[in-house]
């Protein structure tokens, strides 16, 4: 009898781990019970707020929730209208957890005020901040006291995927560089594959089984634990103008971007170039990582009937990247299979410092991840826990999710990699940096793979001129809240 090969033995393990991540969620809820009516009325806005918010957001017009406000004040034998403890907005992808989402989202109505459950696929994270919480911002302006108090105590949920987390943490963002602090905390329920920014901040890396008790506790610790911090990172990519880019959703065009003068550039630059911008939470990645990624995404969208939940999705994932190619690059003599050293430059500053620093990438490296959490890849921690010696060594400091350097390291090969994703051993370790650059030239290769939390891409590249990827820190923070 044969004996199981890898494809097998990493479907196994992906399954193992969403069953026994769904039992803890399960078992860590004994001995808890929260009461409905409670809870209800420590998140839910007063009714004249909610329908506020939501003709607000409807009409587009911030002024539209007037009329509701100057119903209250009608008559002077009505009482004042009282503030929730901490009120809830729940931002949900009705379409993450396979068929959950449905039954999810009717549950949270049912906890709290319908208007406070917004539905992502019927309104967009800017749209309620533009005019749900402006509608807020404007009451208090001309007097509303449980307007101004419930825009101060405000809280955010978000039910679905780590794409679908960074979509609402980025437009939340946009609330302090307008001026309009303090930006609401974010929690999470895990909805997606890897909830990998979910396990960062305790709220679990898995929808649970038993999820109807399960989401009362996690409204609960919503609104009473405490917050930390959240580094996030802005990509910018220069390529020479006339390359066609396929971006994802992460990325949008942007005007023209001048690249750091203090360092040099070997050969000539494009006149004129085209620049992508996006913002990433926990990684961004290039080489083979990021093409299984590619070819998993594009068969999920041909095949949606395939992935229909979280460990389905596992399943497919590890089976497709078996297929790839990648356990089998060291006797594939394709130049696309080489090491990345073939066709990138990398450069950084370290913490602290304000100069560039040349950093050789191993021959051995067939992708290299810049990764700002603990998790990665659903729960594991390619870094791993250094001990102190080790980490005074190579010049390291302990790795946190809010320190301003990214971990960058590197996997050679396939197995390589399943060896570190299943913790018997660390990744490359390359460096940390508070400021990156690659420097990307085509060479044998036409392109590269590239993802940023979970969102892949395909990056042409051109022989003559050098495309350019810089990544420094967003000055604002995200504030999450601890599960």
């Amino acid at each position: 009898m044969e004996s199981p090969g890898p494809k097998t033995e990493v479907a196994k393990v992906a399954v193992r781990s969403s069953v026994i991540e769904s039992i803890k969620g399960w078992s860590s809820l004994s001995g808890v019970r929260i009461r409905k009516e409670e809870l209800r009325q420590k998140i839910t806005m007063p009714e004249y707020l909610r329908l506020a918010i939501k003709d607000a957001i409807a009409s587009k017009d911030i002024d539209a929730g007037k009329p509701h406000y100057e119903l209250t004040t009608t008559g002077h034998d009505k009482p004042p209208q009282v503030p929730p403890e901490s009120p809830l907005i729940v931002f949900i992808n009705s379409k993450s957890g396979g068929r959950y989402g449905p039954e999810l989202m009717a549950r949270l109505q049912d906890l709290m005020g319908e208007e406070q459950v917004i539905d992502l696929l019927s309104v967009k994270p800017h749209e309620f901040i533009q005019y749900g919480l402006g509608c807020l911002e404007k009451l208090a302006s001309i007097g509303d006291g449980c307007a101004k108090e419930t825009r101060e105590r405000l809280r955010i949920v978000v039910a679905g995927g780590d794409g679908t987390v960074g979509w609402v943490l980025g437009c939340l963002g946009e609330l302090h560089k307008a001026g309009r602090d303090p930006v609401p905390p974010t929690a999470i329920v895990p909805l997606g594959t890897g909830n990998d920014l979910s396990r960062s901040f305790g709220w679990g890396g898995s929808f649970p089984f038993n999820w109807k008790a399960a989401i009362k506790k996690t409204l609960d610790k919503s609104i009473r634990a405490p917050t930390s911090r959240l580094d996030s990172w802005n990509l910018v990519i220069s390529m020479p103008n006339g390359i066609d880019l396929d971006a994802p959703y992460s990325l949008k065009r942007t005007e023209e971007v001048v690249l750091d003068q203090d360092l040099k550039v070997d050969g000539p630059l494009a006149e004129k170039v085209s620049c992508y911008q996006g913002v990433f939470y926990n990684y961004f990645s290039i080489g083979m990582d990021a093409q299984v990624a590619y070819g998993f995404h594009h068969l999920r969208n041909e095949k949606p009937y395939l992935a229909q939940g979280p460990i389905s999705n596992k399943i497919i994932y590890s089976s497709y990247s078996c297929k790839q190619g990648w356990f089998f690059t060291p006797c594939i003599a394709d130049p696309s299979l080489r090491g990345l050293n073939n066709i990138l430059r990398l450069h950084v500053k370290r913490l602290n410092s304000t100069t560039w620093e040349p950093i050789s990438i191993p021959s051995s490296v067939r992708s290299i991840v810049a990764l700002n959490l603990h998790s990665y890849a659903s729960g594991r921690n390619p870094w791993g826990n250094l001990k102190p010696d080790y980490l005074q060594k190579k010049g390291f400091v302990e790795a946190k999710a809010d320190d301003g350097i990214l971990e960058v390291f590197g996997f050679k090969h396939g197995w390589h990699a399943s060896f570190v994703m299943a913790d018997l051993i660390s990744a490359k370790h390359i460096v940390q940096a508070s400021e990156i650059r690659f420097e990307l030239r085509g060479g044998a290769w036409k392109e590269a793979f590239m993802q940023m939390d979970g969102e892949p891409w395909k990056q042409p590249m051109n022989n003559e001129f050098s495309t350019f990827l810089d990544i420094k820190r967003v000055p604002f923070q995200s504030v999450m809240i601890k599960g």
